[in-house]
C-alpha cells in the first residue's frame, strides 16, 4: 500500500459488523424522522421560505428556474422539492401545503443522519453514533430541518463532499471523486456561500496534509485523470441545474455575479451580529452548555497532538469555518447549522475518548464511565427539553432565537378573516390589493384567492374590495380607505399590517 494509504480511517477498531452498524445508523434516522414530521405545518411560514414555495409554484406551473443572485439563492431546493410537491398531488401554487414543502428539508435531514453510517470509517462508530443521535433530536438541526430553506440541503451535501472526498484520497477512487465533485455542485446549487465553505476545506486538507501527515505523498487524489473527471462532474451538474435541465441559459451569465453579491451582503445588510453570535447561540438552552464542553473536549483531542485520522482534518476545517461565518457581520441563526456537524462528532469524541481511555486504567474504569453514562444521560434529558420548548411548543415566539425575524402566529388569523368579510359581503371572488413595500409572506398566505394584485406605496391600487396595506401606505392612501376600516394584524416581531374591509352601512 501506497504512502496513502497510512492514513488510518477510524480513531479505533469497530466490533459490529456491518449489517449491525447500518442497522443502528437507520433506527437512529427513523427517530429523527419521527422527531421531525409531527405538526409540520403548524408554524407559520417565514419569509423566507414563503418565497421559496412561490419559486416551487412557478415552477408547477411550467415555468423555469430563474436564478437571482440579489434576493435568492440557487436551484436544488426548487429542483428537489418539485417532484416531492406533484407527488403529493400539487399542480399549481395554490394546492402547495407547509407539510408538503418542509418534507423536503426535513428528508434532507434524515439523509445526513444516515451520513454519519457512511462516516463510521472515517470518525468510529461511537462518536458517529452520537453525533447522528445529536443530528436527530437536537433543537436547532431538528428546528432547522422543518424549515422549508437550503441549509438543510446544503448541509447534506457538504457533509457528502467530505466523505467521498476523503474517500477518494483514500482509495485512489475515481467514482468517489466523481461523487465529491457531484456534492461540491450541488453545494453550489444550494448557496453562494459555497466558495467560504471550499476555502475552508482547503485550507484545511493542506495544513492537514502538511501537520498532521508531515507532508507524505497523497499523490493518488492528484493524479490528472481523477482530477479532469472531477472538474468535469462539477462544470456539467452545475450547468444543468443552473440552467434549469437546459431551459434558461442566461443564469450562467448571472451566476458571475454572485460572488460581488455575495461580498455586499457579508456586510450585513440590516443583519449585523457581533463575531461571538454563534458562540451565544451554540450554547444556549439548557443543552447547548453541555453540548460545547463535549465538543471542546473532543476539538482538543483532535488537536493536541498530530493526528492522521479524519479528525484531524475535521479541527481543521472546524476551526476555519467558525472563523470565518464568526468575522462575517452578516448573521442568522440558521446559518449555525453549517457549525453542527463538527460540533456534533467532536461532542460524540468527547464521550467516546474517556470511555476509551478508562480501557487503560482498570482501577478507574468502573467510575469513569459511569460519569461518561450520566453524562450521556443528562445530555438526552436536556436536549429533550430544549427540543420540545424551541421546535414545538414556542416555534415561533420572540423568545425563541431560532425563530429570527418570523411571521407572527397572529397573520394566520388574516385568511380566515377575509374569508369571512367576504360571505358577508356577497364577495364570491373578492378582489385584494396588497400595498407595502415588503408584502412576504403575505403571496403565501393569499395564494387561495385568484384576484389579488401587490403594489409599492407610492403606486395606486384602483379599487378593491378589500385593501391590505403596511401602516406607512396607510397614510398615503387615506382618502381612497376611508369607507373602509382597519383591522391589525402582526407581520413580523414590530411589523404590523392593516386589513381595510369595507365599513358597516
Amino acid at each position: 500500500m501506497g504512502q496513502a494509504g497510512r492514513l488510518k480511517w477510524s480513531i479505533g477498531p469497530d466490533a459490529l459488523p456491518e449489517w449491525a452498524r447500518w442497522g443502528a445508523f437507520v433506527l437512529v434516522a427513523l427517530l429523527g424522522l419521527a422527531i421531525r414530521l409531527p405538526q409540520l405545518g403548524a408554524r407559520p411560514m417565514h419569509t423566507d421560505e414563503a418565497i421559496n414555495a412561490f419559486i416551487v409554484g412557478q415552477s408547477l406551473a411550467g415555468k423555469a428556474f430563474i436564478y437571482d443572485p440579489q434576493d435568492r439563492h440557487g436551484p436544488v431546493l426548487a429542483a428537489l422539492a418539485l417532484p416531492l410537491a406533484r407527488a403529493q398531488g400539487a399542480r399549481t401554487f395554490s394546492d402547495l401545503t407547509e407539510s408538503e414543502l418542509r418534507l423536503t428539508t426535513v428528508l434532507s435531514g434524515t439523509v445526513t443522519i444516515l451520513l454519519f453510517g457512511a462516516a463510521v470509517e472515517m470518525f468510529g462508530f461511537v462518536p458517529c453514533l452520537i453525533a447522528a443521535l445529536l443530528f436527530a433530536t437536537a433543537p436547532l438541526p431538528v428546528y432547522y430541518d422543518r424549515y422549508f430553506i437550503h441549509e438543510s440541503v446544503f448541509g447534506t451535501a457538504t457533509f457528502g463532499l467530505i466523505l467521498t472526498g476523503w474517500r477518494a484520497c483514500i482509495r485512489r477512487s475515481t467514482v468517489q471523486a466523481m461523487m465529491a465533485a457531484a456534492c461540491a455542485a450541488l453545494m453550489l446549487a444550494c448557496k453562494e456561500t459555497t466558495f467560504l465553505h471550499f476555502f475552508a476545506l482547503a485550507t484545511a486538507a493542506f495544513l492537514f496534509w502538511r501537520w498532521d501527515l508531515r507532508g507524505k505523498s497523497i499523490s493518488g487524489l492528484w493524479r490528472p485523470r481523477v482530477v479532469l473527471i472531477g472538474v468535469a462532474v462539477f462544470v456539467l451538474l452545475s450547468v444543468i441545474l443552473f440552467t434549469w435541465f437546459g431551459s434558461n441559459w442566461k443564469a450562467l451569465a448571472v451566476l458571475l455575479q454572485a460572488f460581488p453579491n455575495l461580498l455586499a451582503r457579508a456586510g450585513g445588510e440590516g443583519h449585523q451580529k457581533p463575531f461571538w453570535y454563534f458562540a451565544q447561540l451554540l450554547t444556549g438552552g439548557r443543552s447547548g452548555g453541555l453540548i460545547s464542553v463535549l465538543a471542546l473536549i473532543g476539538f482538543v483531542q483532535s488537536t493536541r497532538k498530530r493526528d492522521a485520522t479524519a479528525f484531524g482534518l475535521l479541527a481543521f476545517y472546524a476551526f476555519f469555518i467558525a472563523v470565518i461565518y464568526s468575522l462575517i457581520p452578516y448573521k442568522t441563526p440558521w446559518l449555525a447549522l453549517n457549525l453542527w456537524l463538527p460540533i456534533a462528532l467532536f461532542a460524540g469524541r468527547g464521550i467516546d475518548s474517556p470511555w476509551r481511555l478508562a480501557a487503560k486504567y482498570p482501577a478507574f474504569r468502573i467510575p469513569i464511565r459511569a460519569v461518561c453514562i450520566a453524562v450521556g444521560a443528562a445530555l438526552a434529558v436536556l436536549v429533550a427539553h430544549d427540543t420540545q420548548q424551541r421546535v414545538f411548543l414556542h416555534a415561533a415566539d420572540e423568545s425563541n432565537p431560532y425563530a429570527y425575524a418570523h411571521t407572527s402566529e397572529d397573520l394566520l388569523g388574516l385568511p380566515a378573516e377575509i374569508e369571512t368579510l367576504a360571505r358577508q359581503n356577497g364577495l364570491a371572488a373578492p378582489r385584494i390589493a396588497v400595498i407595502a413595500a415588503d408584502p412576504w409572506p403575505l403571496p403565501w398566505y393569499l395564494r387561495h384567492y385568484a384576484e389579488v394584485g401587490f403594489w409599492q406605496p407610492s403606486q395606486q391600487p384602483g379599487t378593491a374590495d378589500f385593501y391590505i396595506t403596511s401602516t406607512e401606505a396607510a397614510d398615503e392612501l387615506s382618502d381612497q380607505l376611508q369607507d373602509f376600516r382597519p383591522d391589525f394584524f402582526g407581520l413580523r416581531p414590530g411589523v404590523l399590517i392593516v386589513l381595510w374591509s369595507p365599513a358597516p352601512k
